[in-house]
């Protein structure tokens, strides 16, 4: 049963990842073809302060795009379906403070009636939970969490 809570949260962590690389691809797109389409103002502004800002956003996107690229690929590097007594990478850990799933920072997610978080490793209490083992506990923000259980 646990393994299939692991699938569909890795599963909606692909999905995430995927859908952010194409509404950042989307408004990459978007914005280059705004910046090929602009013609010079007829007001003459000498800084052409308008495509400064679409370069900005071109490159901000760009930046987007780079970042959720890196979430998929994190997520391509293991799959749902390993066991463990460790925490690592594609872990679900129940915990005495709740459920979480070492993935990707996807947020609150839902699956065969269970709820967990889906959180990074390299963020503070999945860099805390790396290498744990039930029993063991972590402590953040003055909380402390015991691990409960570990797939």
């Amino acid at each position: 049963m646990m393994q299939d809570v692991k699938k569909v949260l890795y599963e909606k962590c692909v999905a995430y990842a995927d859908e952010r690389i194409l509404s950042i691809e989307n408004a990459l797109q978007a914005s280059h073809e705004a910046s090929v389409n602009d013609t010079k103002s007829s007001a003459g502004d000498k800084y052409e302060t308008t495509r400064e800002m679409m370069q900005q956003e071109i490159s901000r996107n760009a930046q987007q795009l780079m970042e959720a690229k890196k979430l998929r690929m994190i997520l391509d590097k293991f799959s749902g379906d390993f066991a463990s007594d460790e925490i690592k990478q594609g872990s679900y850990v129940v915990t005495s403070g709740g459920d979480f799933y070492i993935s990707i920072s996807a947020g609150q997610l839902t699956a065969e009636s269970k709820t967990a978080y889906a959180i990074s490793a390299h963020s503070p209490i999945g860099r805390l939970m790396m290498g744990c083992k039930v029993g063991d506990t972590v402590e953040i923000n003055k909380r402390t969490f015991s691990i409960l259980e570990v797939y």
